[in-house]
């Protein structure tokens, strides 16, 4: 486990310190938070899973909605949501569900667990994973690196050779190679992943195939009851990083595709990546240009009634997949991980 994941286990840890959340009270908790889930199925053992944050097992979803109604939370949509923000809050704290990507372990896993306890949720898909013609690159790296005894790559004109002998050591590799790509314009990912791939053998489109809804299931979830469909792009590329013509395309594309094959109008964008390198002031005024009612980002934060004046940057709360624990979620639902993340700052836009 890298540095990243400790720092975060260690700041569960102090949140759970007692007498601090009766302290702070409410005034963390806000308004109440938008959930951010992406992989949503059993968990299959294995030492090495660079990508490990971005899945959690059905049990947890369950257990999380299970937390939510013992705290006196309620559940509600996206749009429902907004509307309590614009309002300024309501009775209750609320939670609204948002799923990202387009995964078909979502409808295989999640779904059944929503219908039971009558959540609704949205799915934010890309319809470039729906049309199979966009690349899931940070599972492509992380195909190359359990294939490779060692990695040699140029990143940013810099030579790195990375050792893939063993699991940790794989698992190393990946996570550094994550986060330099991740710090890289969107064309020098897509370059290098493809480098990565084709030398070691890794099929990108089989991996969107396998794992990602077609449009024949997307427009199917459209007519659900509890779910509504939101755009994460074409392509899923880090908007801030690429030129602005584009990225209005990637959005404003995203939204039309969708509504053309589900016949209802797409009120909500996610961003992918969604931090602050990849979505900022250019891109929210874009969200809002396209005719988007509201956009969520990736950046930490529970919801406030100062997100009003910036519905097209909201903050979400990550339920992450290497911090499976109630304990860890009970203290993020108290805000008090997040105002110390900010700095006190409630709006993060």
């Amino acid at each position: 486990m890298g540095w990243k994941h400790r720092l975060i286990g260690a700041g569960f840890a102090a949140c759970r310190a007692p007498g601090l959340t009766r302290i702070v009270g409410r005034r963390a908790q806000g308004l109440g938070a938008i959930l951010m889930f992406h992989h949503v199925r059993a968990w299959r053992e294995r030492a090495y899973a660079p990508n490990r944050e971005l899945e959690i097992t059905p049990g947890f979803l369950d257990e999380t909605l299970r937390l939510l109604a013992r705290r006196g939370w309620i559940v509600v949509s996206l749009d429902e949501a907004v509307e309590r923000v614009r309002a300024g809050g309501g009775d209750r704290p609320f939670a609204a569900l948002t799923f990202d990507d387009g995964y078909r372990d979502n409808e295989e896993w999640a779904l059944p667990i929503l219908a039971r306890e009558k959540a609704p949720a949205t799915f934010f898909a890309t319809t470039g994973f729906m049309n199979r013609s966009a690349r899931l690159w940070w599972l492509e790296v992380e195909e190359a690196v359990r294939r490779a005894r060692a990695i040699e790559v140029e990143i940013g004109g810099v030579p790195i050779t990375l050792s893939c002998a063993s699991d940790p050591e794989k698992e190393k590799a990946a996570e550094k190679l994550l986060a330099l790509l991740r710090a890289s314009p969107q064309d020098e990912v897509d370059r290098v992943v493809g480098d990565l791939s084709r030398r070691h053998g890794v099929d990108g489109a089989a991996l969107v195939e396998e794992l990602c809804l077609d449009k024949k299931e997307i427009a199917a979830l459209s007519a659900h009851p509890l779910l509504a469909i939101g755009a994460h792009t074409r392509g899923h590329p880090m908007l801030a990083t690429i030129s602005r013509e584009r990225a209005f395309d990637e959005i404003a594309g995203g939204k039309a595709d969708l509504e053309a094959l589900t016949g209802k109008p797409i009120r909500h964008l996610a961003y992918p990546v969604g931090d602050p390198g990849s979505a900022g002031a250019r891109e929210f005024a874009m969200a809002r240009e396209a005719g988007y009612e509201a956009a969520v980002t990736t950046r930490p934060g529970m919801l406030f009634p100062e997100h009003a004046a910036h519905i097209t940057a909201l903050p979400r709360l990550s339920v992450n997949g290497r911090f499976q624990s109630i304990a860890n979620l009970d203290a993020l639902l108290t805000g008090l991980p997040f105002a110390l993340w900010n700095r006190g700052r409630r709006v993060s836009a």
